[in-house]
């Protein structure tokens, strides 16, 4: 029989919120494949295939493994489907591929009790294993509510028991779309509810004495996420748990919005030094993933990163002294930072966007496209984007030609003070250059000070000013955060710029890595602009990457939001394709979000977010919605995407492109 181990934390949702550290977690056994405690963070990702071709199945899988998957999963919507896992794994053994399989399970315990003879691993989804799912609300009693728990551990415990016999591992994935109507009914559309669905599941669990789990808080919004993942390890180690977690964002979507997307949400946690496997979902071949899980993965070893600070915060994070004194800062709830407003930065302002042109030639206009603001020649004028950046940093260089009027210009102090005409500049000081100078802006004056070296003691005086926050140690989320929550402790209200700098990696790991460090930061409310400096990323890449990051956090928002799940082997179209079609009709809807889901299983509950919906009812059949509710039925495939737009259009939400 398996045994409990010993939690060695005392409370808290992570080890330290300044310095990175790796919560350490039990190991769980999946095949020859072990996770959790000191193990390397694992990689893993999805089939696309039909269950029952076999073939395709296997070659699939195998193009998956070759790209850095180490467990794969498949879905078994019925008892045949799990049936063929047999045939799958019998023909990756024979053609030598060891990898652990994973069956995905819904809405069939028997399909589940099938799988867990079979494959390494089952995943059961809290919301749809047992429970019920009609969007009712219903006014539980005491009795009632553990009447339903009853009924759920008895049809349950047999896959437990199987799993124990062979030898099985199981995650308990919550996902924050199909929460049962019981777990809506008593503690509402929450990660509260999340935490709770899921520790409902592992009490069963441990009641019959098995600990062989993963656990996973899947949400499409990124501040739920983040949020549902740290209160249920707060929650576990109150109870005396540390299973292992598998991070991810559900339908992230395809391209740059999909990896930043992940990034934000994984990336914020494994900072945080939580997360024992990843998966990124996008609506892209399942081969893609696996790379960027790595990239992100490969950030953060098992041991501390160079440089970590090392600051004895007493009882920062023990139970129940977590956060105090914080300016009422809580990572378990979004609540942006209040600070002073000044000019258009800060206070209810949303957050800025400065892109730095001190190294570009400002010689023609037209660099200002890459921007958000797109010149033409021939009318001598700009046309703003719905992704225009807010400032440009300018550093020494004067430009040849006029700039818009509604882009604010910042220089270094020195340079700044030489312009004979300040309108719309503002001059960028360190702190000692601030201190000491005699003629400043008297509207808006930026102040650059390295978190690390933040005394606010020698801020309290400061007038007008924004700082500009940046940091040259490697573990910057932490560090930028420590720094956030002096100023909260010191009841300090400046606007603050987050600046990160990205040198010498490729777009891909610009997009990640910015996403992480900064995406962190505005998840836990802290920050009124970023701004992203690399050499060798396009500007229009560095513009769109800080909009998108913005936009993953939902703190603010520029353009059309896709709610793309990454297909799997229930998929009843072809999600990429459809995604694209969709994508080219409505991009330019900004603030809209549009639900694109394989399945009834992805929709309408993956998509909880989402303001309309487009899901798959059958074969050359489509489903659509207006957040959870169906509008139409059955639509045939060729007229789905105007149907969708009639529905769009009927609700005063239609614009035509310019």
């Amino acid at each position: 029989m398996q045994q409990k181990e010993a939690i060695l934390l005392d409370g808290g949702y992570c080890n330290s919120l300044t310095q990175y550290s790796r919560f350490v977690t039990r190991e769980v056994q999946i095949g020859d494949t072990p996770m959790g405690a000191h193990h390397p963070i694992r990689i893993q990702s999805m089939t696309t295939t039909d269950t029952m071709d076999t073939m395709g199945t296997v070659e699939q899988t195998i193009r998956m493994v070759e790209s850095g998957c180490e467990y794969v999963r498949i879905t078994a919507p019925s008892i045949k489907e799990a049936d063929n896992l047999a045939n799958i794994k019998k023909e990756l053994r024979l053609r030598g591929y060891h990898v652990p399989l994973v069956a995905d399970i819904h809405f069939t315990p028997n399909a589940a009790e099938v799988a867990a003879r079979i494959v390494e691993k089952v995943r059961v989804n809290p919301g749809n294993y047992a429970d019920k799912k009609k969007f009712e609300n219903i006014d539980y009693t005491d009795a009632a509510y553990q009447g339903e728990l009853n009924r759920i551990y008895d049809k349950f415990s047999p896959l437990v028991k199987i799993c124990k016999e062979y030898g099985t591992a199981m995650r308990i994935g919550t996902n924050h779309g199909s929460l049962s109507d019981r777990i809506m009914s008593r503690y509402g559309d929450t990660p509260h509810g999340m935490v709770e669905s899921a520790m409902e599941f592992i009490r069963m669990c441990e009641d019959l004495n098995f600990y062989n789990l993963v656990i996973s808080m899947k949400s499409s919004n990124t501040q739920v996420m983040v949020q549902a993942y740290r209160l249920l390890v707060q929650t576990m180690v109150k109870e005396g748990m540390n299973y292992p977690l598998h991070l991810g964002v559900t339908e992230a979507g395809d391209g740059e919005d999909g990896r930043i997307k992940s990034a934000v949400g994984i990336g914020t946690l494994l900072a945080d030094g939580l997360g024992d496997t990843i998966r990124v979902s996008l609506t892209e071949d399942p081969e893609f993933e696996a790379p960027v899980a790595r990239a992100l993965a490969n950030r953060y070893p098992p041991n501390p990163l160079k440089g970590e600070l090392q600051i004895a915060e007493a009882n920062l994070n023990k139970k129940g002294s977590s956060f105090r004194g914080l300016g009422g800062y809580s990572p378990f709830q979004y609540k942006r930072r209040l600070t002073d407003e000044i000019e258009n930065f800060g206070g209810h302002q949303v957050p800025r966007v400065i892109i730095n042109l001190e190294n570009e030639n400002l010689k023609d206009p037209a660099i200002l496209n890459a921007v958000g603001f797109n010149y033409s020649a021939l009318l001598d004028k700009y046309n703003l984007t719905d992704q225009a950046c807010d400032m440009v940093y300018l550093g020494n260089q004067l430009p040849s030609f006029s700039f818009p009027g509604g882009l604010k210009q910042l220089y270094n102090y020195q340079t700044w003070f030489g312009l004979a005409d300040k309108q719309n500049c503002h001059p960028l000081f360190s702190l000692n250059e601030f201190i000491e100078a005699e003629v400043k802006d008297d509207r808006l004056n930026f102040v650059r000070v390295l978190a690390e070296d933040l005394v606010p003691e020698k801020l309290s005086s400061l007038q007008s000013v924004v700082l500009v926050l940046a940091t040259e140690a490697e573990n910057a989320m932490q560090t930028i955060r420590h720094a956030f929550t002096k100023l909260l402790t010191a009841d300090l209200k400046f606007s603050v710029i987050i600046e990160r700098t990205f040198d010498g990696v490729g777009l891909e790991d610009f997009q990640l890595y910015s996403s992480t460090d900064l995406g962190g930061l505005f998840i836990d409310g802290f920050g009124d602009g970023v701004w992203i400096n690399s050499k060798e990323t396009p500007l229009s890449v560095i513009n769109s990457t800080s909009f998108g990051i913005l936009q993953a956090t939902r703190t603010r928002i520029s353009k059309t939001e896709y709610i793309s799940c990454p297909s799997c082997g229930r998929t009843l179209f072809d999600l990429q394709e459809t995604t694209q079609a969709i994508r080219a009709r409505t991009s330019h809807l900004k603030g809209i979000k549009i639900g694109i889901m394989g399945c009834i299983v992805n929709g309408p509950g993956e998509m909880a977010d989402a303001d309309y919906g487009y899901v798959g009812a059958g074969v050359d059949r489509i489903t659509l919605y207006r957040g959870q509710e169906v509008v139409k039925k059955n639509v045939n495939t060729a007229n789905a995407i105007d149907e969708l737009i009639g529905i769009i259009r009927a609700d005063g939400n239609w614009i035509e492109k310019e």
